[in-house]
């Protein structure tokens, strides 16, 4: 007569893989909901904490059916694994972000020009829903930004600033960016050649006899408060917003070229739209931009 064992069940492992199926499906449909859909952020971060949770929780319960398995020769070995497999990604998400969150200053906005940073044409707010943050970016924040990042630094390039504009929009829609505003160019978008030329007007072609005021040439004063004003206004300023590639995450950007001389001075800033902590996301952004500006511009950048 033949002798027949029962093996025990492990229910910690079964349980295992079914919260772990969860905890990847919660986390795979929450990321296409954002990045497609019209999911907000603050609700994204919410449920992909909820699904590293459950993915932990899952990740416990096959140790404990894999030692069940080891120690009594319980029923739910594959039942482990099938849940380690499936946590692996939500968990892995989880940790790649508190990492981040722990090493990286809690700061949501970065500045190649900490000291005067470019001003957004349009200041953009957002309801913050449970990401809440502080409203003004502090000397204190421009402090930790020049300890975490002090490679972030401003572009000076030799030329003259239409040809700079030219190439910080051409790298911008290769980036992915998008401009929406701009000041001290009429148009953004549009290159200065294919502006409609003005009409002419009537007596444009008159030549007064003698001007009412004669000019009086003087030197230009380079080294002094009029001068730096005069060049300080000599600019242009484009403002937009961009996504990261995978889980989309929306930045707004404000990019200021100014002309000194011969020179073009190029600065970016990028902000976060939720939360006190951008993750280092901003400063990626703002460093993958410069060097990708120094490339086209064939890296000719001053310090």
């Amino acid at each position: 007569m033949a002798i027949r064992y029962d093996r025990p069940v492990s229910s910690a492992a079964r349980s295992s893989r079914l919260i772990g199926a969860f905890s990847l499906v919660l986390a795979l449909a929450v990321m296409i909901a954002h990045r497609f859909g019209g999911l907000a952020t603050p609700y994204l971060v919410l449920l992909l904490i909820v699904a590293a949770g459950c993915a932990l929780l899952a990740a416990m319960l096959a140790a404990i059916g894999l030692r069940s398995l080891w120690m009594t020769g319980a029923e739910g070995g594959l039942a482990a694994l099938a849940a380690l497999i499936y946590a692996a990604f939500p968990l892995a998400l989880g940790a790649y972000a508190t990492e981040r969150y722990l090493t990286l200053p809690d700061i949501y906005d970065v500045s190649t020009d900490p000291v005067s940073a470019p001003d957004w044409l349009s200041y953009p707010y957002f309801d913050q829903i449970w990401l809440k943050r502080k409203v003004q970016v502090t000397p204190e924040d421009r402090e930790k930004q020049l300890t975490a990042y002090p490679e972030l630094t401003g572009r000076r390039y030799e030329g003259a600033l239409d040809r700079v504009l030219e190439a910080v929009r051409k790298v911008a829609k290769m980036s992915g960016m998008t401009i929406t505003e701009s000041s001290g160019d009429t148009e953004p978008g549009r290159d200065p050649e294919d502006r409609p030329l003005k009409p002419p007007q009537p007596g444009d072609d008159a030549v007064a006899d003698a001007p009412d005021i004669i000019p009086v040439p003087t030197p230009r004063p380079y080294d002094d408060d009029v001068a730096k004003l005069i060049r300080g206004v000599n600019g242009v300023t484009l403002q937009g917003t961009t996504r990261t590639l995978i889980l989309g995450l929306r930045f707004d950007f404000i990019i200021r070229l100014r002309e000194e001389a011969e020179t073009t001075f190029v600065d970016i800033r990028v902000a976060s739209r939720y939360g006190q902590h951008d993750l280092g996301f901003s400063a990626e952004i703002a460093g993958d931009y410069l060097k990708a500006l120094d490339a086209e511009l064939l890296g000719i950048a001053g310090g």
